[in-house]
C-alpha cells in the first residue's frame, strides 16, 4: 500500500510530468531606423535621457539649390566689453556667412546696482559701523560678483559676515530708491522697498537650519512623532469644526411620524416596523440612518464644496425613495419654480432648498399612505362581512341562514341541468323498505 491507496487515487505506469507554465513571449524590439547597432546595444533597448532625432530628419536630404559649407569665422560678442575676438565653425549657405551678435550673448544677464553720489551718501547713508570707502568697495564687488554674496564675503577685505554684506547692501539700496523717489507710493512696489531684509530673522533661519542638519536620528524620530501629533490633533479639531458647519435641520422624520399619528389616532408608529409603510413610502429610522452616514462621511473630509455637501444629502434623503417619487419632487419644485440646484448655494440657501425637498418628499409620502389607507377602507366597505375595527386575524362563525343557505342553494343550482324539471323532494323522514326474512313468510 502505497500513498495513492490511501488517497484512493488511480495508479498510472507513469507519473504524469508537472506541466511547465507557459512563459508569455517577450517582445521583440526592433531597431529604430538612424540608429547604428552597436549605438542601441549600449543603449540596451532603454530610452535615451535626451530627446532623439526624427528618422525623417535623418533621412531628409538638403535641397539641392543650396550649397552648405562649415567656415572657421571670427566673431565678436555684445555681453563682452572689451571687443574680444574669437573662432569658431559656423554654417555658411550658398557662401553667404550668418550676420547679427552671437547667440548666446542673450544669456548675458547683469544686476543693475544702485549708484549714489557722495552728497546722497552724507544725508541718507551715513552709519556708524560702516565707513564710506568699505561701502563704496563693497559696491563695486557687488557690481563685480553680480550679487555673488558668497564670494564677496571671500574677497571682502574687512571681516564681514555674508549677513552684514546684505544688510548693508540693501539698507543703501533702499534708502537711495525712496530718497531719489517723489513719492512713497511711486516705489511701493519696488522688490527692495516691498521686502526688506531682516537680519535677524536670517541669523535665526541659518541657526535654525543648521540645528536639524546636526541633530540625530533619535531626534529626528522625536521630531516626527511630535509633528504626527500636532497633525492629529489639527484633523481632529477640523472634523469638529465641519461637524458644527454641516449641522442641517431634518424634520422628514419627525413630520412623517407627527403626520401619520395624526391620520390614526390612538395609534403609536414605531420606526423600525417597516410593515406599516406601504410601498414606495421611506421609513423614517431608513432616512435617519442615510443621514447620519452621509454626514459621517461629509467629516472626513477636510475641504468639500457645498454644492457637493448639498448633492450628498439629496442623495441620502432620497436614496430610499423609488425613481418616479425623485421625478415627482423634481417636477414639484419646476412647478413651484425652484432651481433643482441653487445658484447661489450658501448654507442658509442650501438648508433651505434642503428643507423644501424633505417638505415635498413627506407630502408625497403623505398622499401614498392617505390613497393606501382609502384603498383599505373601500375594501371594507365592500366587505358585507368585515368592518373596519375587526382585526383581520379573527375567526367568524357564519349565520346559517345568510351565509349556508346560500352557498347550499348556489350548489343545488349548479347541479341541475338546463333544461330539466326540478323533481320533487323526497319526504325527510323517509326510509328504506326492508328486506323479507323467511321466517316472515
Amino acid at each position: 500500500m502505497d500513498a495513492k491507496d490511501i488517497l484512493g487515487l488511480p495508479k498510472t505506469a507513469h507519473p504524469l510530468s508537472q506541466e511547465k507554465k507557459s512563459r508569455p513571449p517577450k517582445e521583440s524590439q526592433r531597431k529604430p531606423d538612424g540608429i547604428s547597432r552597436e549605438v542601441y546595444a549600449l543603449i540596451g533597448g532603454v530610452p535615451p535621457l535626451m530627446p532623439a532625432v526624427e528618422t525623417s530628419q535623418l533621412k531628409k536630404r538638403p535641397p539641392t539649390d543650396e550649397k552648405i559649407t562649415w567656415q572657421w569665422l571670427p566673431f565678436t560678442s555684445t555681453a563682452r566689453k572689451d571687443n574680444l575676438q574669437l573662432y569658431h565653425w559656423v554654417r555658411v549657405v550658398n557662401g553667404v556667412p550668418p550676420t547679427g551678435d552671437y547667440s548666446f550673448a542673450k544669456y548675458n544677464k547683469s544686476v543693475d546696482v544702485v549708484k549714489y553720489t557722495d552728497d546722497e551718501y552724507e544725508k541718507y547713508l551715513t552709519d556708524p559701523i560702516w565707513t564710506k570707502e568699505e561701502t563704496d568697495q563693497l559696491f563695486d564687488m557687488c557690481q563685480r560678483f553680480d550679487l555673488r554674496f558668497i564670494v564677496i564675503a571671500d574677497r571682502f577685505p574687512s571681516s564681514r559676515t555674508v549677513e552684514e554684506l546684505k544688510d548693508r547692501y540693501y539698507s543703501v539700496s533702499r534708502a537711495i530708491l525712496m530718497a531719489r523717489a517723489a513719492s512713497p507710493a511711486d516705489v511701493s512696489g519696488h522688490p527692495i522697498v516691498k521686502e526688506p531684509y531682516k537680519v535677524a530673522q536670517e541669523r535665526e533661519r541659518k541657526r535654525a537650519l543648521s540645528m536639524v542638519l546636526s541633530q540625530t536620528k533619535h531626534q529626528e524620530r522625536k521630531d516626527a512623532e511630535v509633528l504626527a501629533e500636532a497633525k492629529r490633533i489639527a484633523e481632529a479639531r477640523m472634523v469638529a469644526r465641519s461637524a458644527k458647519e454641516l449641522e442641517l435641520p431634518v424634520t422628514l422624520n419627525d413630520g412623517l411620524e407627527n403626520n401619520e399619528r395624526a391620520l390614526v389616532p390612538g395609534e403609536t408608529v414605531s420606526p423600525s416596523s417597516n410593515s406599516q409603510f406601504p410601498s414606495g413610502t421611506v421609513a423614517p429610522s431608513t432616512l435617519m440612518a442615510e443621514n447620519a452616514s452621509t454626514l459621517g462621511s461629509l467629516k472626513m473630509l477636510r475641504v468639500y464644496l457645498r454644492t457637493y455637501a448639498l448633492d450628498q444629502m439629496i442623495q441620502a434623503a432620497s436614496s430610499s425613495a423609488g425613481l418616479r417619487t425623485i421625478k415627482r419632487v423634481e417636477q414639484s419644485l419646476q412647478e413651484l419654480g425652484v432651481n433643482l440646484k441653487p445658484r447661489v448655494p450658501t448654507k442658509a440657501v442650501c438648508s433651505h432648498h434642503l428643507e423644501l425637498r424633505k417638505e415635498i418628499l413627506t407630502l408625497l409620502n403623505l398622499q401614498k399612505q392617505l390613497q393606501y389607507k382609502e384603498a383599505e377602507g373601500s375594501s371594507y366597505r365592500d366587505s358585507p362581512y368585515e368592518t373596519p375595527g375587526t382585526p383581520k386575524d379573527r375567526t367568524f362563525v357564519p349565520d346559517s341562514m345568510s351565509f349556508g343557505g346560500e352557498r347550499v342553494v348556489k350548489r343545488d343550482q349548479k347541479r341541475k341541468a338546463p333544461g330539466r324539471a326540478e323533481a320533487p323532494s323526497s319526504p325527510a323522514q323517509s326510509k328504506r323498505p326492508r328486506k323479507l326474512k323467511a321466517s316472515d313468510l
